[in-house]
């Protein structure tokens, strides 16, 4: 009952629990900072930034969209997304959003992709910006929780593939900036297979981008 009532009308904040506003200005403030470069374990051989540490308001956001189905929060993060990017961004050339995959039973329970949702909600924030959600996870992969280094890349290893269905690739204009985008970077093992599956159908990452990075 208490997911449902989030879910028409979130009464306190995800970040700190403030009551009254689902996302409150002083949690917002903590993934308002330029992004930080950081570099997982695992290389994916691009760039990776981050609009903060998977710590405080940030983390209990996270887990509030994966464990509580707090959908409202994708506007709230989309927009720091969004500010991310324009710090980032190179030039004006357009810029294409491409959502690290999610285990289809996990989407399923979560309502849908909230990683897709939240890069949905960036681009409307963005001109010249488009979201194409082509990356898949074979089936056999499991809940990377509790995973060691070794144990991730294992699970991960030839285990994304690009989906070019229904035109995806005609959507990535040739000039375009192509970004990888997640909620979470740990080891970099799901953005290093992400990167090469799109590779593999030479469609080139310029970064990865995360709300948060363990």
């Amino acid at each position: 009952m208490r997911t449902l009532l989030d879910l028409i009308l979130p009464t306190d904040c995800a970040g700190c629990g403030a009551v009254g506003v689902g996302w409150c200005a002083e949690c917002a403030a903590t993934l308002a900072r330029p992004p930080m470069r950081v570099r997982p374990r695992t290389d994916p051989g691009v760039p990776c930034w981050a609009l903060g540490p998977y710590a405080g308001p940030a983390r209990r956001a996270v887990l509030a969209v994966k464990e509580r189905g707090r959908r409202d929060l994708a506007e709230p993060l989309g927009l720091a997304l969004a500010a991310g990017l324009m710090r980032l961004r190179a030039d004006a050339r357009p810029l294409v959003l491409i959502p690290a995959p999610s285990r289809r039973a996990a989407a399923r329970r979560r309502g849908g992709d909230p990683v897709v949702r939240t890069a949905r909600a960036a681009a409307g924030w963005l001109p010249d910006c488009r979201v194409v959600p082509m990356l898949r996870v074979w089936w056999g992969v499991r809940d990377s929780v509790g995973l060691t280094v070794s144990e991730r890349q294992h699970n991960m290893r030839g285990h994304v593939v690009a989906a070019p269905g229904a035109g995806a690739v005609s959507e990535i204009p040739g000039n375009a900036e192509v970004v990888l985008v997640d909620d979470v970077l740990t080891t970099g093992a799901t953005a290093r297979e992400s990167v090469r599956a799109l590779g593999r159908i030479r469609v080139p990452v310029c970064a990865v981008l995360v709300t948060c990075s363990a």
